[in-house]
Formats: C-alpha cells, structure tokens, sequence
C-alpha cells in the first residue's frame, strides 16, 4: 500500500491521456448529450458530474485505501451529516448523539425529533454512548468532540452498537483521513466537513460521506438528488486540486499544535488546556491507539471573556475567525456563538502552517499583553 503522501498527491486523478491535464478542470453542465435511453454515467447535473467523479474517488481511497469503498459529496458539511441521519432514520426510529459535538448537532436534534424520531444524547468521553443503545437505529460519534476534544474508543462503540442493531456513522472533520480513518475502525459511515482541514485554504463548502456498503451509499446518493444539496464544479475541483498538499498540511500543522500546546502547558494564564497529542492529555491514550496524527485544534480557558478578547484583539498571525483547519491560524471566543457547554474565557484554536517559532512568539505576546492591560476581577 501507498503512503499517505503519495495517495494524497495523486488520489482520484484519471487514467493518464495524450495532452490532457492531469486534473481535468471543472466541468460547468446542467444536462448533457444524451442520446436514446438515459443510461449514461451523466445524464442531468444534479445526478452526477465529472468532476464530483474524481473528487469522489480521490475521498474514497483517502478514507478507505485497503477496500473498495463510495463517497458522495455535498455542498457542505452539514448537508452531508443530515443525508446520513434523515436518509436512515424515520418516525419511531431512536438516533443517540454526541452531547458535546459540533454546535449544529441540536438543530439536527431538532428536526429529527419534530419527524418522530427519539434523540439520545452522552457526552463522547468515557464512551458513555454504549449505555444508551438499546433499540437505538444509528449511533453518531464525533471523536475528536468539537470543541472540547475528547476521544472515545471509535472500535468499541461501534462493536456494541452493531451487537444492538445500530448503524455506525463517525464525524471525521478534526482528523481528516490521515489522521482517523473510521471505516477501519468498524464504522458504517464516515462523514466530514470537507471546508476545514481536507482542503485547507478557507476558501470553500463542501461535505461528504463515505460508506463501503453500496446500499447504505445509495440511499444517502438518493438523499442528495432528492434535496439537491450538491456542490457546485467549481468547488469540488478546488477541493481536488487542494488535497495534493494534504499530507504536508496535516503533518505541519499536527507539529505546530503540539509546540503550541507545550509552551501553553507552562503558562499560568491558560486552564483547561486540550490536545489530544498531547502525553498528559486525558485523551492521549485512546487517541494513540487510534489515530496517525492528532490535528490542528488546541482549546484552552482563558480567566474571563474580557482576558479572552484583549488575547485575541493582540494576536497578529492569528486571524479571529470561525471554523479550523486552514493553512493560516485562526483563533475564535467560542462561547460567542452560544450553544456549546464551555466557559466565557475558552479558546478554540485553530493552528495553521506557519513557522513555529514565529507563532508561539505571537501567542505568547498576545498573552503578556492580555493580562497587563487586564481590568480589576469581579
């Protein structure tokens, strides 16, 4: 088998031809010719186009490279983890979620609830999800949480979930296939947003969903036709032409988060310090034995929303912005947005490309500078 590199630099590409590019560009069609019976491999843009094709291939052998496996891609991320859940669960049916996953999870909640469908919810540490499978459909995991960043056991849950009946999907956005790849694990599904570290530049919506069982695959491929939650050409080709450098993304990035996380372990202004690489991280262990690399995001509590602010205002190689996984480090005050269960004070970072040095250099700066034009506590 073929390192992660040299899958990543040519995943997905087509049979060399005389002349042609090596990634042909993004095919901009509604319909095509279509001569007698419709049994073509494109028929009508919102079914299938070439350019889905070869980014569809490439995310399959990424998530799956030792068997056969079917990816489908979507406008975003989103789209594709409610095609996974609206496709197999119906009224009666019973879904257990993460308590402590992606802030969108209670919107799914509650659409799944208004169709009838029971929500169970446990946080993702400890693997407190197997106590709630009993009658359950499909088990939803998301490892490492976000924002929290615990780890739960991916093989566990998914051997006790499948012993209950229950379908397997994991949210593999924070690992990304080179750091996780959940259908070896024993998952039925695995899903992503392809906006965060599968591309990397910040620059485009997209989703996908990967399953190694053709049923399962065809049922969430209908789910995309059916509500037409595609992606545009344009974007899947950018998506294509962007997974070439994901090794030497993930790798540099990995490496920038541990220093980074290292040098915050010895500062007195930073509580509640998570990075699953991390040695004395309580993930750490079960993380080790399941991933190849531990991604890009550190959190941390900060004293107060105010040392918070003052931090990321100070920051100048560190954008204040949403979402993770580019190559440029951006830093955001989640509990702005409301819904996750974290202090006023807590940090989520996303650790980009740059030089190490010069990044540490620039937090801790950042830091020094919170913390002496902080106010009185109250």
């Amino acid at each position: 088998m073929t390192g992660d590199g040299t899958r990543s630099v040519r995943a997905g590409l087509p049979e060399p031809v005389a002349y042609e590019p090596t990634l042909p560009g993004p095919v901009f069609a509604a319909h095509f010719h279509l001569p007698g019976e419709a049994d073509g491999p494109y028929t009508y843009g919102r079914d299938t186009n070439p350019t889905w094709t070869h980014l569809e291939r490439a995310i399959a052998e990424l998530e799956s490279p030792d068997e056969s496996a079917e990816a489908i891609v979507f406008a975003s991320g989103m789209a594709a983890i409610s095609a996974v859940l609206l496709s197999h669960a119906r009224s009666g049916d019973t879904v257990v979620l993460p308590d402590d996953g992606y802030q969108a999870l209670p919107l799914i909640r509650e659409q799944l609830e208004a169709y009838g469908i029971e929500v169970r919810t446990a946080p993702t540490a400890g693997d407190a999800q197997i106590a709630h499978l009993d009658g359950a459909k499909l088990l939803w995991i998301e490892t490492p949480s976000n924002p929290g960043l615990d780890v739960c056991d991916v093989a566990r849950l998914a051997r006790s979930a499948h012993d209950a009946g229950a379908l397997v999907a994991v949210d593999n956005t924070l690992a990304t296939p080179l750091g996780q790849r959940p259908l070896e694990l024993g998952a039925d599904f695995a899903v992503a947003s392809g906006t965060k570290g599968l591309t990397g530049h910040g620059d485009l919506l997209l989703g996908y969903v990967v399953c190694r069982d053709a049923g399962l695959a065809a049922r969430v491929r209908k789910w995309r036709k059916v509500v037409g939650a595609i992606p545009g050409p344009m974007e899947a080709w950018l998506a294509h032409r962007s997974l070439a450098t994901l090794h030497l993304r993930a790798d540099r990035q990995a490496a920038n988060a541990l220093a980074l996380a290292e040098m915050l372990a010895k500062r007195e202004e930073v509580t509640g310090l998570r990075y699953p690489g991390l040695p004395s991280d309580p993930s750490h262990r079960q993380a080790s034995a399941q991933m190849r690399r531990f991604g890009c995001v550190v959190s941390f509590d900060l004293p107060d929303r105010g040392f918070a602010e003052r931090f990321l205002e100070a920051l100048r190689l560190v954008d204040d912005a949403t979402s993770f996984g580019s190559v440029r480090s951006t830093a955001e005050r989640r509990g702005r947005w409301g819904g996750d269960a974290v202090s006023e004070g807590f940090i989520r970072f996303s650790v980009g490309a740059e030089d190490a040095p010069d990044l540490i250099a620039d937090v801790e700066r950042a830091l020094e500078r919170a913390g002496s034009t902080a106010g009185p506590r109250t």
